[in-house]
């Protein structure tokens, strides 16, 4: 913030009408940043929702892997059990 100037520390209307403009600027500055952290949380909750949902997707295509990979190995099994049986 702004030192006290001379004509301040002489007059107190001066004083009065400087501390009244700071109190604007660092309104706006509070609003401007509030805005900002507003903006960013929606980010955030952007990021956040793409995360789930990539690791939704993630973990739907790890199951459908397994569940490929143990039917294909079930198959097996069962073509080869099929065709020692024959023999």
């Amino acid at each position: 913030m702004a030192d006290t100037t001379d004509i301040e520390k002489k007059s107190l209307e001066a004083h009065v009408e400087l501390c009244a403009e700071r109190y604007r600027l660092l309104e706006t500055k509070l609003e401007s940043m509030d805005e900002k952290i507003t903006t960013l949380f929606g980010v955030i909750a952007e990021l956040r929702g793409m995360l789930q949902s990539n690791a939704t997707k993630n973990n739907d295509r790890l199951i459908s892997w397994g569940v490929g990979i143990i039917a294909a190995l079930v198959g097996a099994l069962g073509w080869s059990a099929a065709h020692l049986l024959k023999l």
